[in-house]
């Protein structure tokens, strides 16, 4: 019924229609943009600043799911962590995932709103 709209023009006069694909395509990249590629270099800028600010005695995860309290901060990019008392390893600063105390900050607040409803 409706076969005809997906059919070539006929004749020569077909050289018109290439404006508003264009615009699509532009509005399809600009949405791609605003929703993939944004917020991940806002999250890594914001990694990035936690790692440089790093400091004796916060409590940071791994990105191997290790917790611990940094005891040392080396000049070669590696650091000490107090995983238990007396218990030390050494990492890289790229192996950390995030602040614990955030992370249980978070958890405390998601099960609070939970036990409230």
């Amino acid at each position: 019924m409706h076969v005809y709209l997906l059919a070539a023009p006929q004749g020569g006069a077909g050289g018109g229609g290439g404006m508003p694909q264009l615009i699509m395509m532009g509005a399809i990249i600009l949405v791609f943009w605003l929703f993939m590629i944004r917020p991940q270099a806002k999250k890594a800028k914001e990694q990035k600043k936690f790692i440089e600010n790093l400091q004796k005695g916060d409590k940071i995860v791994t990105i191997a799911g290790i917790h611990g309290t940094v005891n040392k901060i080396n000049e070669d990019n590696t650091l000490q962590l107090e995983t238990s008392p007396g218990s030390y390893i050494k990492i890289e600063k790229s192996a950390i995932s995030s602040e614990w105390t955030a992370a249980l900050n978070k958890a405390l607040a998601g099960s609070t709103a939970t036990e409230t409803k």
